[in-house]
């Protein structure tokens, strides 16, 4: 029913996320006649390689959310090994719901209609903090993050981080 989708994206919205801000993210819409497509501002979490980081990420919902998930990606360069060259985050809650053909995941860590934008921004936080080495988007981040976490990949951690401040608010 789509009636029903567009009345939960509505409950969704920035207005609604904004009455009660979770810490870390905030959210608008791009186009103020499109419920769709969202801008979402991450900042990097406290005590992270991307602490005072400003990310900026669209999130694209489906005509059928919350049946199916939004895709996300990061507009400002981010290197991560959860998040593809161009700026496709990969994460499990993103997925679509249902089994996994390569048997990494279980159902119940894929897309569920109970999630919001809420809760993938909490993942997204949390993906950011902890990263995912074993699933990586970014083989070479993954790579870097395995092998030489406090040398090269922290060193292009701190360049996305510089270059978000740069262009943060453009």
């Amino acid at each position: 029913n789509t009636e029903v989708q567009t009345e939960r994206l509505r409950r969704d919205t920035p207005i609604e996320l904004n009455k009660n801000p979770v810490e870390g993210f905030s959210a608008g819409l791009i186009d103020d006649n499109d419920l769709y497509r969202w801008e979402v501002l991450i900042i990097g979490p406290p005590d992270t390689l991307y602490e005072g980081g400003v990310f900026k990420a669209h999130l694209t919902f489906p005509k059928d959310y919350p049946l199916r998930p939004p895709k996300m990606k990061f507009i400002t360069e981010i290197w991560h090994p959860n998040v593809d060259k161009n700026g496709d985050v990969c994460i499990s809650i993103l997925h679509e719901p249902g089994e996994d053909k390569y048997g990494y995941e279980k159902p119940e860590e894929r897309w569920l209609p109970i999630h919001t934008v809420e809760t993938i921004m909490i993942s997204v936080i949390s993906m950011l903090a902890d990263p995912n080495g074993d699933s990586p988007a970014n083989v070479d981040a993954a790579k870097e993050w395995r092998e030489d976490r406090h040398g090269e990949f922290k060193r292009k951690v701190a360049r996305c981080v510089r270059k978000s401040q740069e262009t943060a608010f453009e």
